[in-house]
């Protein structure tokens, strides 16, 4: 029974990565990461997905946090009982899984980076935050971060070269912690044996 995993395009590599490792009947439907900007559109868009791939699997996982939704994307998944959505807020917390909540209390003024924003961070944040246009917002948007810390998924050198560049565009320091997939594929293996089962 091949199951559908309606993902945020954020995690994308990191699902698509998990799901060859198990080696899962499941197939990966994204929900554009540029949703993050504009946070309403997730439980609209998310919803669209669901609509459209509903006949197609006898099971859908929601691969999605709240993300800035403010609780719209849940309410939008309790209209369809037979969906599940993992547990969680965001990404940056199930990359950090136990480290997030002691980051956050060492420091709530902390700037998360994964992977996918190190590959996207021109066209994620500098320009969907409108910065390449406004540069002198960025002092604005940063001024209560005090660090950022570099959440990593597959190590790569050149990755932690580029994160180091971001930081230092954004004013922060640096903290880069390997992460791997953390709750992420924690809780994708446990909803994957209730489907096994």
């Amino acid at each position: 029974m091949t199951t559908g995993l309606i993902i945020c395009g954020a995690l994308a590599r990191e699902v698509l990565a998990i799901v060859e490792k198990h080696g899962w009947d499941a197939e990966v439907a994204a929900v554009p990461a540029s949703v993050h900007v504009h946070p309403d559109r997730i439980a609209p868009e998310v919803e669209a997905r669901i609509l459209e791939l509903r006949e197609q699997y006898q099971r859908l996982i929601v691969v999605f946090g709240d993300c800035g939704s403010m609780g719209a994307l849940d309410a939008v998944l309790t209209k369809y009982d037979d969906i599940e959505r993992l547990d969680g807020p965001h990404c940056f917390a199930w990359y950090g899984d136990k480290q997030f909540n002691v980051m956050m209390e060492e420091e709530p003024g902390t700037f998360f980076l994964t992977d996918f924003m190190i590959h996207t961070f021109k066209g994620m944040v500098v320009k969907g935050m409108g910065l390449d246009k406004f540069p002198s917002l960025r002092e604005e948007y940063f001024r209560n971060y005090k660090r950022a810390v570099y959440l990593v998924q597959k190590p790569d050198p050149m990755l932690i070269e580029r994160a180091k560049a971001a930081a230092n565009y954004l004013g922060l320091p640096l903290e880069v912690r390997a992460t791997g997939y953390g709750d992420l594929e924690t809780q994708l293996k446990k909803k994957m044996m209730k489907v096994e089962k």
